[in-house]
């Protein structure tokens, strides 16, 4: 025994100290890390010129985080050819502005985004053992609170260049060979969500002839509903973004939670719901309040379509 207290000693001791660097690492360096992340699909027509879709997310800005809106500002050096922002934008009333001038070369390309409930309502503190239960929402979360961000300036700046507001309706952008039909919805995670009817949006007109068509469902909060919707209404991929990529991922496991019902597994990347792709997006940011990440660092994604083989 008088072996054994020292040994259990000395591996508490490595524990606590693996644990305080484990928290330096993610409160202090990984939360900083932003990354690009490259992907790509076949799922364009034969013949189709290849498409970047930059999708961005939870970029949760503060007005004073210089790193950030300097990664925003390099992400127009990719030269995306449309750019789908999935919400949950700004922390704080004074980020309009410098969310608007980091992303104004974004802005004059072609693009589409919704509204995350971080685009509604300020961050607050919460417990984080709260994402551990069946619903992390609070009791009463979808009743009336007053909203207490600036929405519609923000979405005056992101529509100030022509991205296409999605809130719970439709929208067709024109590329170079390839015409994308937009569907959108309100916050799911809000419960705002609700798919619009078909015929909502006018085609862009073809320069000549017909032109190839690519149908994109487009939410905040990845719950199953919504992709089942878009699945029901013929999407050949589907964005979203929310979950943060579980912010917290263990290696080899994965993400922890997800802040609504998709399946851990897909919390982050790509992959199939009903054999149709869904990308969700890791995000770039996190709540001042839980402004931390681990195996999981800050990301958008460049997400290459090309054509589908012989």
């Amino acid at each position: 025994m008088g072996r054994l207290l020292p040994a259990i000693g000395a591996l508490a001791g490595a524990g606590a100290l693996a644990a305080a660097g484990a928290h330096v690492w993610a409160r202090h360096i990984e939360i900083h890390r932003y990354t690009v992340r490259e992907e790509s699909l076949e799922i364009l027509p034969a013949g189709t010129p290849p498409v970047r879709i930059l999708h961005i997310s939870d970029i949760h800005l503060m007005p004073d985080q210089d790193r950030k809106l300097a990664f925003l500002r390099h992400l127009e050096s990719l030269k995306p050819h449309l750019v789908i922002d999935t919400g949950d934008n700004i922390s704080s009333a004074r980020s309009v502005e410098p969310l608007a001038d980091a992303l104004r070369p974004l802005l004059e390309r072609p693009g589409a985004y919704v509204m995350g409930s971080n685009d509604m309502y300020a961050p607050q503190p919460k417990n984080p053992l709260r994402y551990f239960q069946r619903d992390p929402r609070p009791e009463g979360f979808t009743e009336k609170r007053p909203e207490d961000l600036p929405t519609d300036r923000l979405r005056a700046a992101l529509s100030s260049g022509g991205w296409e507001d999605l809130t719970n309706t439709r929208a067709s952008i024109a590329l170079t060979g390839l015409r994308v039909e937009l569907s959108g919805v309100d916050d799911p995670h809000l419960e705002r969500d609700e798919l619009p009817v078909p015929g909502g949006a006018e085609p862009a007109p073809a320069a000549h002839g017909e032109v190839p068509v690519l149908r994109i469902g487009v939410a905040h909060a990845p719950y199953r509903r919504v992709l089942d919707a878009f699945v029901a209404d013929d999407a050949q991929l589907i964005l979203a973004g929310h979950t943060h990529g579980g912010q917290l991922r263990v290696p080899g496991y994965g993400a922890l939670v997800t802040n609504c019902d998709i399946p851990r597994r897909q919390a982050k990347g790509l992959s199939l719901w009903k054999g149709v792709p869904l990308h969700v997006s890791g995000g770039i940011g996190a709540s001042p309040y839980a402004n931390f990440r681990f195996a999981n660092p800050p990301e958008a994604t460049l997400l290459t379509l090309r054509p589908r083989r012989a």
